[in-house]
């Protein structure tokens, strides 16, 4: 899966968030494009982002770093690990959720 923008390592960590924990790229509905996160977006690209709607959280648009597996906005809003690998997302990241999505 390509993930575009100032990516540093193979798990999607970016020059903006890169703890342990930083290991999710988000699919931004704008572009069709993952990006570790908004800063990366807005960096590389020369458009508003689109947040996803409620209605759609069944889209798989968050991509875990760790194993490489989509999951859905809802799997990923629902859990703080992934459920397939089980490594640990960063917590924090809640705090973006009004940009990337209708919450």
């Amino acid at each position: 899966m390509k993930v575009y923008g100032p990516v540093v390592d193979h798990e999607t960590r970016c020059i903006h968030y890169h703890t342990e924990k930083d290991i999710i790229a988000i699919k931004f509905k704008c572009c069709n494009r993952y990006y570790p996160c908004f800063q990366c977006h807005n960096g590389c690209e020369n458009h508003p982002i689109k947040r996803w709607e409620k209605d759609e959280f069944n889209k798989k648009a968050i991509l875990c770093g760790h194993c490489q597996t989509e999951l859905s906005i809802r799997e990923y809003m629902g859990t703080t690990n992934c459920p397939y690998c089980g490594h640990i997302f960063n917590e924090g990241c809640a705090t973006h959720y009004p940009i990337y999505f209708d919450v």
